[in-house]
């Protein structure tokens, strides 16, 4: 009887899906900050890169007006807060942090302006918890103080990513020093010229337990061998000046304290990064899908053709109402993988997190290309936000795990319900990637 009252009040937390008491003024700053500072701000950014020549660096004046929003976020208190230590962050629980997520995923600006962006976020957590004091001190600290941004690499052109073992980049140690040679490819944010250093997924031992084969390696930019080959494309476009770099490693040699919590522990630090931000992610994306839904409807009410407004048009009502429907359906099952985070933990939570992988961006590329289609040719133009959203949430479908291992990790999990089986290791290393 213990048992089943305990099972039911546990129940009863992960469907209690308000935001905290403590969060909701952080909360509403947050989108006061949004619309009073950053909304300018992007504006005034875009204005200032149209006629740059070079893609690769910030026209004069972007940076500035970044580092203005970012000044005045550090001094209203909005910084870091995705950080579960308050020591560093703000201690926010995952399901309040979901919250918040949402509004930053509106402007495409708003995570970097409260230090609160990818992969800077995952790459600090991994720091803040399994990084040595001096590693801490050299790389954790300015990343904190957003005076650098960073990158992760892990996927290669020549092997199935998602996979993560078959990962082959190797790293040999030479007396005190580890020796990287390989490739990596779409590597996020390599080509900002302020990304200052890698996390980088290598392979140090061939042992017969695959899941300790991976390590993860810290290594500098720039670096003597470390060489950009040059941006790998999104859908023709190459998303300067952040990038997804093609980077190839030919005898890079770092300190042997470069390594992050030890030899073969690679896996064990991407359980670390990887729930937390497939949650981020999704929650940015639905914002992205509400900044999508706001932009079909405002498109239709203000646009005539055949003697009527647009949104009255075509069933173009019909997909307004799907989209907001379909928008609540995901901001709940995000909110639900957030609480069980928090309620399970991570490790406990990973049929959640793969549930909304699987289902967010998937169907938030369709809300944004509804909103496309509905602005006609302008929707895929420079003059709307809509064609880089799409891509960005089309490429979600492949990045922190194709949508194939997400379904594959839940339906595996429903199966065995049938059949009593246990969960196979090698699985659960495939979700880590």
């Amino acid at each position: 009887m213990a048992d089943t009252q305990q099972s039911m009040d546990a129940m009863a937390e992960l469907n209690d899906l308000r935001m905290s008491e403590e969060a909701r003024p952080l909360y509403e700053h947050v989108k006061r900050f949004i619309k009073d500072t950053v909304d300018p701000m992007h504006e005034e950014f875009e204005r200032l890169g149209e006629n740059k020549t070079d893609i690769w660096s910030y026209a004069p004046g972007q940076l500035e007006a970044l580092e203005k929003a970012k000044d005045a976020a550090k001094k209203e208190g909005l910084w870091n807060f995705f950080l579960p230590d308050a020591d560093t962050g703000e201690g926010l629980k995952n399901l309040d942090y979901a919250y918040i997520a949402a509004e930053l995923g509106k402007n495409p600006l708003a995570s970097e302006s409260m230090n609160c962006s990818a992969p800077d976020t995952g790459n600090m957590e991994v720091l803040e918890r399994v990084g040595t004091p001096a590693q801490k001190e050299q790389w954790l600290k300015p990343l904190l103080e957003g005076k650098i941004r960073s990158a992760f690499a892990m996927t290669e052109p020549a092997l199935p990513s998602s996979d993560a073992k078959n990962v082959s980049m190797s790293a040999v140690l030479e007396g005190d020093e580890w020796v990287l040679n390989g490739e990596k490819y779409y590597i996020s944010g390599a080509g900002d010229p302020r990304c200052k250093i890698m996390i980088t997924m290598v392979k140090t031992n061939d042992g017969p337990d695959v899941n300790r084969r991976q390590s993860q390696i810290l290594v500098p930019l720039p670096h003597p061998g470390v060489t950009i080959m040059g941006p790998m494309h999104v859908f023709g476009d190459p998303d300067a000046p952040h990038g997804h770099m093609h980077i190839r490693f030919e005898n890079v040699r770092v300190p042997k304290d470069n390594m992050l919590l030890g030899e073969g522990r690679g896996f064990e630090i991407s359980q670390l990064r990887l729930g937390p931000g497939r949650i981020h992610h999704c929650m940015r994306s639905i914002g992205a899908a509400e900044k999508a839904l706001d932009l079909m409807v405002v498109r239709g009410m203000t646009r005539q053709a055949f003697g009527k407004d647009l949104i009255k048009l075509g069933g173009n009502i019909e997909k307004v109402s799907r989209a907001r429907i379909e928008i609540e359906a995901m901001r709940m099952m995000v909110l639900k993988a957030a609480k069980a985070m928090d309620v399970l933990g991570n490790k406990e939570a990973r049929v959640w997190i793969s549930m909304v992988k699987a289902m967010v961006p998937e169907r938030v590329c369709a809300i944004i290309d509804d909103a496309i289609q509905i602005h006609g040719a302008t929707g895929v133009s420079q003059w709307t936000p809509l064609a880089r959203m799409y891509a960005s949430q089309r490429t979600l479908r492949l990045a922190d795990g194709p949508d194939e291992v997400h379904h594959m990790v839940v339906g595996r999990a429903e199966t065995r319900k049938y059949t009593g089986e246990e969960e196979d290791p090698a699985m659960a290393a495939v979700w880590r990637k």
